[in-house]
């Protein structure tokens, strides 16, 4: 009986065993045969599939919902007038072809990117490319994944160089806003029709994109329909917005020409007789103007406009040659002066040699005596006369005190040209150029920094994590 009993429980153990066995069997199978199933499913996909045939040909246009996620943007340049841009683009779509029903728990088929060639895919481009490339390092970047419904989603890294017309009137004040542009080559809006797949989400901009002189300020999308000769196209628009950094152009460019306006103005306090000094300084200071302005230039395109440092540039220039200038009057006005003294010492002293000779005369000669005085005076000599002759013509028993012609007028100060003095062109100038620079600033800075500050409608602001 206990043999019996020992018996029958080990034969249990052993079919308990044996069932555990073939369950663990039989998972282990699982994978090379979903596997098998998959492959199948593709090779059937691929039986009587024409990629050369968009979907539902000659029925309703193929609706291609795209979405992009910016990775980085390495330039941005005024030069060229383009912009780079690295980016994942996403394009999804609809073909009932591809249909299948798979096994329990797979809806979503992710295929390698040899399979993409046997399929149909939109003939999409970039408008205002002027160059692109794909990213194959290790492998092609791009993958595609089929719906049990016939929904296609293909992703792929691009990085595309566009171009971006640019408006530099208020350089370096600026905000820009560049274009990537999306449509189909060949296909009209009756065969495709290219749509935001998730709204004002479909753009994605990563908050670690940076660039040396500019920010990002945010994007926006925009769908429109373009006709052109060969027909209407529709067409997606990702504007993005950049605002130019200031510190580059404040360190290097609008400090150092005030300053350099600053230094002119150290002349109105030399001596007005210090005639290299002050040369130096003039001509040093506009040649330096002169060559940054050049420099400043030269990293530009040659456009025809004006912009706005070319307007602080131009009357920091104009201040700067004003105080040179300014040195050339009162080194005018000094030498009319002088001339002035000159002259009147002349008259002077010939009115004493005249006085001088009547006291010596005969009474014979007293009731006329006629004194001819030459002397050379560059005013008359402008005029075509070589020299200044004088006649002082006297009589005895004359006032010898008070001559037919006096001198100088009454009230006439000698050390005076037109009123004023060369020292008060140094005192007025020195309290008018810094007024007048100092307003000037304030309108400018002012003016530009308002009308510049323009945020662009429906503009999907960049946030910036910490």
């Amino acid at each position: 009986m206990v043999l019996w009993v020992y018996a029958t429980l080990s034969f249990v153990l052993l079919l308990k065993f044996t069932a555990n066995a073939i369950n663990t069997r039989g998972t282990g199978e699982l994978p090379g045969t979903l596997g098998t199933k998959v492959s199948e499913i593709l090779n059937s996909i691929r039986e009587g599939y024409d990629k050369r045939v968009r979907p539902n040909y000659g029925g309703e246009p193929v609706v291609v919902g795209v979405t992009m996620y910016v990775l980085s943007i390495s330039s941005l340049s005024e030069v060229q007038m383009d912009f780079t841009v690295d980016f994942y683009f996403r394009q999804t779509w609809k073909d009932p072809r591809l249909k299948f029903k798979g096994p329990p728990g797979v809806n979503t088929l992710s295929v390698g990117t040899e399979f993409l060639k046997t399929l149909w895919v939109p003939d999409t481009f970039f408008v205002n490319e002027k160059k692109s490339y794909f990213h194959t390092a290790t492998t092609s970047n791009e993958f595609l994944r089929i719906s049990q419904d016939g929904d296609v989603l293909r992703s792929i890294r691009l990085t595309v160089t566009a171009s971006c017309p640019m408006d530099l009137r208020y350089f370096p004040m600026d905000r820009q806003l560049c274009t990537i542009e999306i449509e189909s080559f060949g296909y009209t809006m009756s065969d495709i029709r290219y749509q935001w797949a998730k709204g004002l989400e479909s753009v994605g901009v990563s908050s670690d994109v940076s660039l040396p002189q500019f920010k990002v300020l945010g994007h926006k999308q925009q769908a429109m329909e373009i006709s052109l000769s060969t027909g209407n196209y529709s067409r997606l628009a990702c504007e993005i917005q950049f605002v130019r950094s200031m510190g580059y152009y404040l360190i290097q460019i609008y400090i150092p020409s005030g300053l350099i306006v600053i230094i002119s103005w150290v002349s109105f306090w030399l001596n007005r007789n210090a005639t290299p000094a002050r040369v130096a300084l003039g001509v040093t200071t506009v040649l330096t103007m002169t060559t940054l302005m050049s420099s400043t230039n030269a990293a530009l395109p040659k456009i025809s406009y004006v912009k706005s440092i070319d307007v602080y540039l131009g009357t920091c220039f104009v201040m700067v040659f004003a105080s040179l200038l300014e040195y050339a009057t009162v080194g005018y006005m000094a030498k009319r002066i002088q001339m002035r003294k000159n002259r009147f010492l002349a008259l002077q002293k010939m009115a004493e040699q005249k006085r001088a000779a009547m006291d010596h005369h005969d009474e014979h000669h007293a009731k006329q005596t006629e004194v001819r005085f030459k002397v050379h005076d560059p005013k008359s000599f402008a005029k075509g006369v070589g020299t200044l002759e004088n006649t002082v013509n006297g009589a005895r028993g004359g006032d010898e005190e008070n001559p037919a012609h006096p001198i100088l007028p009454p009230g006439k100060d000698i050390n005076k040209l037109y009123g004023i003095t060369p020292s008060d062109i140094d005192k007025y100038s020195r309290v008018v150029f810094p007024v007048c620079f100092i307003c000037f600033n304030l309108m400018y800075w002012i003016i530009y920094l308002h009308i510049s500050d323009v945020v662009e409608d429906d503009l999907v602001l960049l946030e910036k994590t910490d």
